[in-house]
């Protein structure tokens, strides 16, 4: 695994310019089956793919953490909301509550997460591939392809299914 997230921002970079005409051209054709057919290929891929192998995500990017996940998250750890955001979190340059730094700190040595149950909104959507409306968030996609070989995948075997 660790040779295949060492390739993966090459590969993602060489196929970057075909990923993106590959959405500009989805998104101009509004395909109505498109939710349908990401969850389903999110689900084929989660099949064999598994995040504790990897947990590049964890290691590389921060989640979003809205008040909510603080709320529950600094709850959990027994600590007052303002502790937990002076202690773990930042405002990043689009104004948004960030790990102060990365890997991220609940990230085991296992790869699994010390907080997965009560873990951050964005985390538990991750990678975002079988949310409804994906059509909408095809730039995301596009920049999860360097960063989770699983989102890599579901790429490439989307544009063979459905050929622009």
């Amino acid at each position: 695994m660790d040779k295949i997230i060492e390739e993966l921002p090459a590969k993602a970079k060489e196929k970057w310019v075909e990923n993106k005409k590959y959405f500009t051209k989805l998104k101009r054709k509004q395909r109505k089956r498109l939710d349908y057919m990401m969850n389903e290929i999110h689900e084929e891929e989660f099949e064999h793919t598994d995040c504790l192998d990897c947990a590049n995500c964890c290691k590389t990017t921060s989640p979003i953490f809205t008040e909510k996940d603080i709320s529950r998250i600094s709850k959990y750890l027994k600590m007052k909301e303002g502790q937990f955001v002076n202690q773990y979190l930042q405002r990043d340059e689009d104004d948004f509550m960030v790990l102060k730094s990365v890997p991220c700190t609940f990230l085991d040595k296992d790869n699994s997460c010390v907080i997965y149950d009560i873990r951050p909104k964005a985390c538990s959507e991750y990678p975002h591939t079988n949310r409804k409306k994906f059509i909408q968030l095809t730039d995301l996609t596009l920049k999860n392809t360097e960063i989770c070989p699983a989102v890599f995948n579901m790429v490439e075997t989307l544009k063979s299914k459905l050929p622009l």
